[in-house]
């Protein structure tokens, strides 16, 4: 390679564009999306990039990866596949705390390696707050295991994460550049960094184990009594006195409960909530009042386990060991716990719930009511209705959303607004795995194996076309598209050749290839703490791609140590991922750094070793 390159204006032009980006990104003054908007602006009006290619970006093969791994991500999300997941880690862990941040952990990184990082951690945050909520487990000591395993699970497939899906797209633009006789840089296939990202899990999984959990619950001992907050210390238990699971009972010929109304039922000592009731094919969420048990119903109860074992004793009662018939029907993703706030112009104010059939009309059972800090459990169906009365619902998603349209309350509380098709699970599932197939077996470009999967579950009905547009997160993709001319003009214009050549230069003589690495990793991982790991993808790749040519390194084994160490942030807000757990879990910058610190540097050893032994 030429080493003695002239500094020519194009360069120029395009170093100072990389300054303006890492700077914008770096104070925030201009949104990502729109300093990415300027730079393709410049870039086209400049000639850097010509006029006809400067939006070439927007229909490459990472911006449609990304828009597909988002969509297929939102599709097993409205199966409720993740809830799933929380019931059946619970089973499997057996109550052994350790086992079961493991097995979350384990889960969430195999995860990660074929839907965006951000979009795993979104779908975790509810499994892991219910899991807090029913174990000894925290957020605090959950999140970060959580985050940092999505992250390395990442690194398992090309479409884990935006830095490996915006690879292919780096090198093909790379080939246009390369020395006459320099032999083509050939685009990764779908599974080729397995090995790193398998190696990378693993070791965030031991690392947990071992150091990292003992740290975060000494740190969680710093800040609080030690303690952590057992099931019962949970929202509605500590504002309400609303506490258990929910468990299904078998009304026996024996019991007393056969004729009786539920209202009766809910009426007798020491009944827990009636949340559900089957009889023969009549199966109700929010079951009304009037509505008849006989022998042969299933009654779905939640309270305190003791309690419900004592009600179906005295009743006669056969308790179920699991949810067997009402499963579906209690899935965190159909159905739960809200508030809602009686708003001074409501038209139920002065009316009790039994006056206004909630549960017949409207499918939603009133659970409680908080009144001037006063909370009201006992006789809420003959309780009028006053305004600024917080209402305590149980219902399913559907019917909240369906009923609050009335505008006649105001719900508080967070939960899923579209529409759940647990019915569908089995179909996103055959269709996802048969993508992964598709993805292993043939020669076809990842963007359109994945919009592959994303074709076969609009057409089956798991998601709807507007469900899949509102799924994407168009910033990213925005920002994603503008950016990657930076990064073609980066070689065309030798930009990044003449940063190699220089580089290589001021190196000693005879300096390894492996410690040029491991510089190149670190270089890498340090903008990423300041600037998205998009741009340092950008404008890393491309110099990474001609040191190697000019040290003599393998073009690709460089690329790639810039794409995995690109993610390689742990400790601050501009990952993404990291981001999401910080609020729910109160981290402070303090302890993203002494926990996830070590685990940084232990990121990187593990890239430079494997990719030695892999090339």
């Amino acid at each position: 390679m030429d080493t003695a390159l002239t500094l020519t204006t194009d360069m120029k032009l395009v170093l100072g564009l990389v300054g303006f980006t890492m700077a914008m990104f770096l104070f925030e003054r201009i949104r990502a999306d729109v300093v990415a908007l300027v730079v393709m602006v410049v870039l086209g009006v400049t000639g850097l990039i010509a006029p006809e290619e400067i939006f070439g970006g927007f229909s490459g093969n990472a911006v449609m990866s990304i828009i597909a791994t988002t969509i297929l991500g939102a599709g097993l999300d409205r199966t409720g596949a993740l809830n799933r997941l929380a019931g059946w880690l619970l089973r499997r862990s057996h109550g052994i705390e350790h086992r079961l941040l493991l097995l979350t952990s384990a889960t969430a990184g195999l995860n990660s390696s074929f839907m965006q990082n951000p979009s795993v951690m979104a779908l975790y945050l509810p499994v892991a707050s219910r899991l807090a909520s029913r174990t000894a487990l925290t957020l605090k000591r959950q999140l970060l295991p959580i985050s940092a395993a999505i992250v390395m699970g990442g690194g398992l497939t090309m479409v884990g994460n935006s830095p490996l899906i915006l690879l292919n797209d780096l090198l093909v633009s790379a080939n246009n550049n390369l020395p006459s006789g320099t032999a083509t840089i050939e685009p990764l296939r779908m599974f080729a960094p397995l090995p790193i990202g398998l190696a990378l899990l693993v070791a965030s999984l031991l690392y947990f184990r071992f150091y990292g959990s003992r740290k975060l619950k000494e740190e969680e001992g710093a800040g609080s009594d030690g303690q952590a907050p057992a099931r019962t210390e949970s929202y509605f238990s500590k504002a309400y006195g609303i506490d258990g699971d929910v468990f299904e009972l078998l009304v026996t010929a024996e019991s007393p409960l056969v004729g009786m109304t539920l209202g009766e039922a809910e009426n007798l000592f020491d009944a827990p909530l009636l949340l559900a009731l089957k009889t023969g094919n009549d199966t109700r969420l929010s079951p009304p009042a009037d509505m008849r048990i006989w022998v042969g119903s299933v009654l779905g109860v939640m309270g305190p386990k003791r309690q419900v074992s004592d009600f179906a004793q005295n009743q006669f009662l056969r308790q179920s060991s699991r949810l067997k018939q009402l499963g579906d029907l209690f899935n965190p993703a159909l159905a739960g716990i809200s508030e809602a706030v009686i708003p001074p112009t409501s038209r139920l104010i002065g009316k009790t719930a039994g006056e206004l059939r909630l549960r017949k009309e409207r499918g939603i059972s009133l659970l409680a009511i908080n009144r001037d800090k006063q909370v009201i459990r006992e006789d809420v169906r003959n309780q009028p209705l006053r305004a600024g009365d917080m209402l305590v619902f149980h219902s399913s998603w559907q019917d909240l959303a369906s009923t609050a349209q009335s505008r006649d309350f105001v719900v508080v509380t967070d939960y899923p607004k579209g529409e759940q098709r647990p019915h569908k699970f089995k179909i996103a599932m055959a269709i996802f795995a048969l993508t992964i197939i598709i993805a292993l077996t043939s020669h076809l470009p990842v963007a359109l194996t994945l919009l592959t999967g994303v074709a076969g579950m609009l057409l089956t009905g798991v998601l709807r076309m507007d469900e899949a547009y509102a799924s994407i997160n168009w910033k990213t993709v925005f920002m994603m598209a503008g950016l990657i001319p930076l990064g073609w003009a980066m070689d065309s214009s030798g930009a990044a050749a003449w940063i190699a050549g220089h580089t290589i230069d001021k190196l000693p003589s005879g300096i390894p290839i492996w410690a040029l690495e491991l510089a190149l990793a670190l270089l890498t991982t340090a903008f990423s703490l300041v600037i998205s790991h998009v741009g340092a993808t950008i404008v890393m790749v491309p110099i990474a791609v001609n040191i190697a040519l000019a040290a003599g390194g393998n073009p690709t084994a460089f690329a790639l140590i810039v794409a995995l160490s690109a993610s390689n942030n742990l400790m601050t807000a501009s990952n993404p991922v990291i981001s999401m757990a910080m609020g729910p879990a109160k981290y402070t910058p303090r302890e993203m750094w002494r926990v996830g610190g070590p685990l940084s540097l232990l990121y990187t050893m593990i890239v430079v070793v494997m990719i030695n032994i892999m090339f």
